[in-house]
């Protein structure tokens, strides 16, 4: 009798073990490993903020999800890295819509010169814009978040204050900035960030459009002299972070959900990064000696009479293409004064 009760207990007990065993295993395989791709070198704040989504998203998914993070387009290039999501290569990535020129053709609008005045307006702009066209280039994908950095900014390795200066010179540029570039008078050279620095070092181009907040994120106050500032200049680069659309699908609801919210509470979190960058890169280019100026009044109108055709050019283009041009102009407009205010 003690003998079957003794070997009862066993077969119990190696049941309980077995059937917590199996739990572990069952706990375990449920854990949703992610990679994201992200083009920002690892020390550059917006790289620090998708390693921040990344956490927020596994704390908010009890670790049912595990978020690899791959820094500097060392996963996907900055060009490719939309690309890369449809094709499965990571499941997320964070990159600039300008960088592939033709494949983003109503959010470009977003990049055209309508003179912005800080990030926070401009990732509003841009992601309120993206909510309410939902253009057709994006359905391939399940967008998490739409941001876009503070008023671009001329920096260069020789003093430019007037057209005539500009003249020629070759200046790296992306996306519609090469327009800026081309009705300016200068050289546009296309190029991505990441190949700038050693560009502006070498001589290959002369100057660089960007925001105030690369000369540090990227390091490129080293190799320029001057900053001109101008509200010709004041456009944007707007940015994504998507999602492979299967994997988006295939998660749990209540996965989705974090998904879905964290894009919607991180617009104001990405602008304020924007603003804070503007702000480093403005002190160190000044710590480093570096002259910042605008132009003269009767060169400022100059300038902005040069680029005011560049949004007109993209509206007819848009708009032979049948495309909504004239709509995605006078929303943007709209929105600009929305956010303004």
């Amino acid at each position: 009798m003690n003998k079957r009760i003794f070997l009862n207990v066993v077969c119990i007990l190696c049941a309980a073990i077995f059937l917590t065993c199996g739990t572990v295993s069952s706990v375990r395989a449920e854990t949703i490993n992610l990679t994201f791709s992200v083009f920002f070198p690892p020390t550059h704040a917006h790289a620090i903020a998708s390693t921040n989504m990344a956490e927020e998203i596994e704390r908010r998914t009890d670790g049912k999800v595990k978020i690899t993070v791959f820094p500097g387009g060392t996963l996907t290039k900055s060009s490719m890295c939309y690309d890369g999501v449809v094709q499965g290569i990571s499941d997320m990535c964070h990159s600039v819509f300008a960088y592939t020129r033709g494949r983003f053709p109503v959010m470009e609008a977003v990049d055209l010169p309508f003179g912005y005045s800080n990030g926070k307006v401009a990732t509003r702009v841009a992601y309120e814009f993206y909510k309410q066209m939902n253009p057709g280039e994006l359905q391939d994908v399940k967008v998490l978040a739409i941001h876009a950095h503070g008023p671009g900014i001329l920096a260069t390795k020789k003093d430019v204050n007037s057209l005539d200066d500009l003249k020629g010179m070759k200046i790296r540029c992306t996306g519609l900035s090469a327009k800026l570039a081309e009705y300016l008078g200068a050289a546009p050279v296309a190029m991505p960030q990441n190949d700038a620095y050693e560009a502006l070092q070498k001589g290959v181009v002369e100057g660089t459009f960007c925001p105030i907040e690369t000369l540090k994120g990227w390091k490129q106050g080293e190799v320029i002299d001057y900053v001109i500032e101008s509200k010709a200049l004041s456009y944007t680069t707007s940015m994504f972070i998507v999602m492979n659309k299967q994997k988006y699908e295939s998660l749990p609801p209540d996965v989705k959900q974090v998904f879905d919210d964290i894009g919607e509470e991180w617009v104001d979190v990405y602008g304020k990064i924007w603003d804070d960058a503007d702000d480093a890169g403005r002190d160190f280019v000044t710590e480093l000696g570096k002259n910042i100026h605008g132009l003269a009044p009767e060169e400022e109108a100059r300038w902005i009479q040069a680029v005011e055709p560049i949004i007109t050019e993209y509206q007819n283009t848009m708009e032979t293409k049948g495309l909504p041009g004239e709509k995605a102009v006078q929303m943007i407009k709209g929105l600009l004064e929305k956010y303004s205010e």
